[in-house]
């Protein structure tokens, strides 16, 4: 039997449609994409070799130390405080610790870098700061020549301690103390308001020097304590020269001290002194050797019996009446 093929033209316009998807250029990049990936558990070694061929080379320029002349100005080159950097360091420092071998390099050094250095502070660069900044300063005056001229025109003294150590931060614990000191004779005081400044001073005052010492810590800033001990002083000044009711009724039982100008031993000894007359007043100032048996009986009844006071007091009231030339003369 043979068999005959009718071919219509729906089937002739449908066949050349398929052809013309077959045959596109478009269709062919499809086909290839819908392809499975291959998996490569081990790489082309010429595939990685290429890809080394195709990296550029960075030139690296030599270090800044190469290049720096001797005789260039390191205060412009380092300026202020910054993180070492070896590229700009010209000396071979080493830092670090190697069991065998010398210390490590400045290079990758990470020991150099945790330390504030002071290569800004070398002698040229302090010498350029502090000419730069005289013409804000004032002349020293010609008249204060000596330390005593000083000390008499400026009796207060502020000491501060400044401190160099490895930390994060530049600011030492130690460095907020601020101690003043001031001779006690400088200050304006009467008997009573001394005496009233010594006992709120108790042991901050020493009287070999006579120099009264205010030293604060509490506040967490220098500039905090040098407030507080101007604070401190002004206020224990002030408080010794007020009067309270009380201290107006005290009698002489009542005294803190033996007070000799206000006792009745200085009533005795210049009644005795102008017998048979009575005296009108009572100033000892004319009456020989009397300091020395005021201080001597002060000094027994407030510092106590001893030894030594006695002595004293026993010499003090044989010159007081002439008893070694009584002596001298029976001899």
């Amino acid at each position: 039997m043979h068999s005959s093929v009718h071919l219509t033209s729906t089937h002739i316009a449908s066949s050349c449609r398929f052809c013309l998807l077959n045959h596109s250029p478009g269709r062919s990049d499809y086909l290839k994409s819908e392809q499975f990936r291959v998996l490569e558990l081990y790489p082309q070694k010429k595939a990685a070799k290429q890809e080394q061929k195709k990296k550029r080379k960075i030139d690296v320029p030599p270090p800044r130390t190469t290049q720096m002349p001797v005789d260039q100005d390191w205060a412009s080159v380092w300026p202020g405080t910054r993180t070492f950097h070896p590229a700009s360091v010209p000396l071979p420092v080493r830092q670090g610790y190697v069991e065998k071998g010398a210390p490590l390099s400045k290079y990758v050094n990470a020991e150099l870098m945790k330390i504030p250095n002071f290569l800004h502070l070398t002698p040229p660069a302090i010498r350029k700061h502090c000419e730069a900044l005289k013409q804000f300063c004032t002349k020293w005056p010609i008249t204060l020549d000596t330390e005593e001229k000083c000390r008499e025109h400026f009796p207060l003294e502020i000491i501060i301690s400044d401190y160099c150590y490895a930390s994060p931060t530049i600011r030492d614990p130690l460095a907020r103390i601020v101690s003043l000191q001031v001779k006690l004779s400088s200050l304006h005081l009467d008997t009573h308001a001394k005496d009233k400044l010594l006992r709120l001073l108790g042991n901050k005052y020493n009287p070999e020097t006579d120099i009264i010492t205010i030293t604060a810590d509490r506040c967490p800033t220098r500039r905090q304590n040098l407030d507080y001990v101007h604070y401190l002083l002004i206020a224990v000044y002030h408080e010794s020269w007020r009067v309270e009711p009380w201290e107006a009724e005290k009698s002489l039982v009542d005294m803190e001290y033996f007070d000799w100008d206000t006792s009745q031993s200085r009533k005795n000894l210049v009644t005795l002194y102008k017998w048979p007359e009575s005296p009108t007043d009572h100033d000892y100032d004319d009456i020989p050797n009397v300091t020395e048996f005021k201080i001597a009986v002060s000094d027994l009844i407030n510092n106590g019996e001893d030894q030594y006071a006695i002595n004293k007091y026993k010499g003090a009231v044989k010159t007081l009446l002439n008893l070694k030339i009584f002596f001298l003369c029976f001899l």
